[in-house]
Order: C-alpha cells, then sequence, then structure tokens
C-alpha cells in the first residue's frame, strides 16, 4: 500500500492520528521536501513520528518515482506531503503510476494553504501561481488575477518556492551545484505586480489592478506566529511579515459586507 499522507501546516504535531498511527507502522517514510515546509525541520518530525524519514526532492519524485514505489505492492511506503497531498499534481501522477504498477494507495487529508487561507475572513476565489527569476518577469498569471477581479472574485497567489534549484551555468555545465533555498515574500510579489501595471500602462492599457487595490498578506499560515495585513498594493511593498512562506490575495472588485469587517481586523493602518 502507499500511503500519501497530509502533514497540515505548522509543526510536527499536525498531522492527524490517522496519518501517524500509519507513519508509525510504514516500512518507509518518505518526506517531500520542495513545494512547501513546515516551521520545524526533519530532525523535529523524526523525533516525534519515531521514525527516520527519506528526504524526497524535486528530482526524486519526478525522476525517479520508481525508488518510491519499489515494493509498495508487498510493503507499506508513506509519502508525506506539507498541507495536503493533493496541494500539487506531482502528487497526482505518483498515484497514476502506483495505479498502472498495481498498488494501492490511500490517501490521509489535511489542511491547507487552500481552506487555511479563509482565516483572513475572504471567502472563495481562484489560486494562481507567482513565479520569479532574476532574469524572467513572467506576466501571464496578471491576466488571470485581472480577469479574477474583473469577475468580482478573489485571487490567492501561492508564492514561489525553490528548494534545490540550479542556477543556469550550473544546468549548462551539468554540474550538481544547488543555489540556497529561496522563498518569494509578498514585498516581492507586490513589486513584481507594480512592475506588470507600470507595462501595462506604458502600453497604453488602465489595468484593473492598481496601486490601491485591495490585497491581504498573509505569513505561516496555521502556526503560532502567523501573520496577516490588509493594505493596498503599494503597501504590501513594505509591510514585513517576516520569515516564509507567504502567500498574496489580492481582492475582487466587491465585497461582502462581512469581508469588509474581517478584513478591518488586519488593516496594515490600525497595526502598531
Amino acid at each position: 500500500m502507499l500511503y500519501l499522507i497530509g502533514l497540515g501546516l505548522g509543526d510536527a504535531k499536525d498531522i492527524t492520528v490517522k496519518g501517524l498511527e500509519i507513519v508509525r507502522r510504514c516500512n518507509r517514510v518518505y518526506l517531500e521536501a520542495y513545494t512547501s515546509i513546515l516551521t520545524v525541520g526533519k530532525e523535529a518530525l523524526e523525533e516525534f513520528y519515531g521514525r527516520k524519514l527519506i528526504l524526497a526532492d524535486r528530482e526524486e519524485v519526478e525522476q525517479e518515482a520508481d525508488n518510491i514505489l519499489k515494493d509498495a505492492d508487498t510493503n507499506e511506503v508513506a509519502f508525506l506531503v506539507v498541507g495536503d497531498p493533493f496541494g500539487a499534481t506531482t502528487h497526482s501522477d505518483l498515484i497514476l503510476r502506483a495505479t498502472k504498477l498495481g498498488i494501492p494507495y490511500r490517501v490521509i487529508h489535511n489542511a491547507s494553504i487552500m481552506n487555511a487561507v479563509g482565516c483572513c475572513g475572504l471567502q472563495g476565489g481562484q489560486p494562481r501561481s507567482s513565479h520569479r527569476q532574476d532574469t524572467w518577469r513572467p506576466e501571464s498569471f496578471f491576466d488571470k488575477v485581472e480577469k479574477n477581479r474583473q469577475s468580482g472574485m478573489h485571487t490567492l497567489c501561492l508564492l514561489d518556492i525553490k528548494i534545490k534549484e540550479q542556477s543556469l551555468e550550473n544546468l549548462i555545465k551539468g554540474r550538481k551545484i544547488y543555489d540556497p533555498p529561496r522563498y518569494m515574500s509578498v514585498n516581492q510579489a507586490a513589486q513584481q505586480l507594480l512592475e506588470i501595471v507600470q507595462n501595462r500602462r506604458e502600453e497604453g492599457e488602465e489595468p484593473a489592478i492598481t496601486e490601491d487595490t485591495l490585497c491581504v498578506g498573509l505569513a505561516r499560515v496555521g502556526t503560532e506566529d502567523q501573520k496577516i495585513a490588509a493594505g493596498t498594493l503599494q503597501q504590501m511593498c513594505t509591510v514585513d511579515l517576516g520569515g516564509p512562506l507567504h502567500s498574496l490575495i489580492i481582492t475582487g472588485g466587491s465585497m461582502h459586507p462581512l469581508e469588509k469587517e474581517m478584513l478591518s481586523l488586519f488593516s496594515i493602518s490600525e497595526q502598531p
């Protein structure tokens, strides 16, 4: 049996009782280590679970999935995912591979940023990923965010995470040298959006998203030190939300009175 087990968003104790029972009896336990992170490291998880964990990076999961599935038809193998197992399409691919090999699977769900983001008081909307490179400024996501806003929907931007990434030079030369982990912040995402707004204006457009668009920045959702800040897109460029992981919501064109009242609890202008 292959088990895909969600770990939740906070620390080692966010795993469900059902998930923990399975982890403690499995023959091998993998920890997916590239789509998200917890506030504690692998050692803290091992201590709480009472099991050694095998780190599974992007290369292992996407290119060498057979290693994870090896003997899973006769043994119990657990694949641990921060948040919920279906937060990334990679995990669906693992299930498809297991099915083709005749390996049964079971999913143990948990909280993810997709539902926990409701802590800020906004309801509904569409998720989007926001990426940034040193020499590349993608704008395709902006059109989708703008369309959501014009339709009155909020957009949750899942900010870029880079773990075990190679520089272009090392990639070309085939050197297994990896850059330090990098996590996109609300400040960087807001600055990227403002750059796109300016580019669109220079092209003669007036985008639906401007410096005054109401946004919500969130950091470390589900932990004891989570932070939420509501303010304009311009204000998001300077608000300090601390360490990763960050998310950014661009609000829709209209909001329910209860949503507005909830956001007032997190207004930047009201914070000390």
